[in-house]
């Protein structure tokens, strides 16, 4: 073996050997794409977040990204003014592929091969969900996006993330919020309200604090995978997350 290669070899094992994580899925909400607007999408916000995103791949991390359509449309709230709930349901799904497309340009501008999968057959912009194609992809250091929730209706984007998280053995999912962890209570309305560095499942639950969805947060549980809640907003979050630093809240058993 030449010295070059030998160099390189010990690089990319220190490299790899310096991440806490070696496969993780990031959960964004849509709203965390809205930046500074009411509506839509934030170029400057979709830049920042492809940059610490292609920072961390650049580590030999596999990542794998699903994320929401609030700041488009909400099945829920379609609901809540009439609209039948399946048809808004399929609306909000649709508008997760939106971000998914608009995430998807933002990381390949960066220079990170990346793929969007589907749980509904759109074949013309993305590939259908296939785990084992997934897996494949990560494997060769492609960031994979998951779009359109599991493709049924009644089931958040929260409930999508821990299925795939679970599907593609990822080691942790990482909750990219605007708030820098799980409180006793809104800290953006209460002032005085405590932050959890470390908090277990049956704790949330005790306590009753949200941090997804309760079929999302069980089957988490069930499965014995680990969420943290941390402020993606924050550039280099990310990096000091999947480094094993302790920033956020980690939910455990």
């Amino acid at each position: 073996m030449s010295v070059s290669i030998s160099i390189a070899l010990i690089i990319f094992v220190a490299q790899n050997n310096s991440m806490h994580y070696k496969r993780i899925l990031l959960k964004l909400s849509g709203e965390a794409l809205l930046g500074d607007r009411a509506y839509g999408i934030d170029p400057v916000r979709l830049s920042e977040y492809a940059q610490d995103i292609k920072s961390v791949v650049d580590q030999g991390v596999e990542l794998a990204i699903v994320i929401g359509g609030g700041n488009i449309f909400r099945g829920v709230s379609g609901a809540s003014n009439g609209m039948d709930r399946v048809q808004g349901d399929y609306m909000g799904m649709l508008a997760t592929v939106i971000n998914g497309l608009a995430l998807q340009s933002a990381l390949e501008d960066a220079d990170v091969p990346t793929r969007l999968q589907t749980a509904i057959k759109i074949e013309a912009i993305a590939e259908p969900y296939i785990k084992r194609k997934a897996v494949r992809h990560l494997e060769k250091g492609r960031v994979v996006i998951f779009g359109s929730g599991t493709g049924n209706p009644f089931f958040t984007t929260d409930s999508a993330a821990v299925l795939r998280a679970i599907e593609i053995n990822a080691d942790v999912i990482l909750k990219g919020t605007r708030v820098d962890g799980i409180y006793t209570a809104d800290p953006e309305k209460n002032t005085d309200a405590i932050k959890f560095d470390n908090i277990s499942f049956k704790d949330v639950l005790t306590k009753g604090l949200k941090v997804m969805d309760s079929t999302a947060f069980t089957l988490s549980q069930e499965n014995e995978l680990p969420i943290i809640v941390f402020d993606m907003n924050t550039r280099g979050n990310l990096m000091k997350v999947v480094s094993g630093e302790k920033i956020g809240t980690k939910v455990n058993i």
